[in-house]
């Protein structure tokens, strides 16, 4: 079977390290800033970042109504911290009226932005990660947690008690950052749901 063409939301954040470890997952990786790019890969990454200025951007470059249309008809989709808060489908503490992170609907959760602090607070942690062989080294980096998951949303792993990788359905979302750890097993997971 060829590889699955993966895109990677590339309008802010870790756009390169995510392309670097879906290459190594054994997906075809490409950026996506555009509109008719998105049409064109099975599947989307949206990286970590900051959610109020990549909302911001996706209505800026006209991506925010198609990416929407996309997950709605079934396009998988994996995000990372800011991509976590932006597949929910609401986000507690969203911003500012007229700059807040906009919800893009995909996975049924409630997340919290900066849930675990600012940056000064950001930590490292071994996780035990549902499906995974061994534990895992999550970087957290300003993370979000989950505060609720609907009735079909998995919860894949948690630090100090609050969910922070979810599953639903093809749609994956870690309140951390993989894709810095040279750990490719998130990754491959995800790249592994496509075939």
């Amino acid at each position: 079977m060829s590889a699955p063409e993966v895109g990677v939301l590339a309008l802010q954040g870790d756009t390169r390290e995510h392309l670097a470890a879906l290459r190594e997952a054994g997906a075809e990786a490409t950026t996506v800033r555009r509109p008719d790019e998105l049409a064109r890969v099975h599947a989307l990454v949206i990286p970590g970042g900051e959610s109020t200025a990549m909302s911001h951007l996706l209505r800026e470059f006209e991506l925010l109504e198609p990416l929407r249309a996309r997950l709605a008809d079934g396009m998988p989709a994996y995000g990372s911290c800011a991509g976590m808060i932006l597949l929910a489908t609401e986000i507690a503490d969203a911003g500012v009226p007229g700059r807040e992170a906009l919800p893009l609907r995909a996975i049924d959760m409630t997340v919290r932005r900066n849930a675990f602090g600012r940056q000064v607070d950001s930590f490292e942690d071994d996780l035990e990660f549902d499906g995974l062989d061994g534990s895992m080294h999550a970087v957290f980096i300003r993370a979000p947690w989950v505060e609720r998951v609907g009735a079909g949303v998995e919860v894949l792993a948690r630090a100090g008690g609050h969910p922070v990788a979810v599953r639903q359905g093809r749609m994956l979302a870690t309140a951390f950052h993989p894709e810095v750890t040279g750990d490719r097993r998130v990754h491959r997971l995800f790249v592994d749901s496509l075939r």
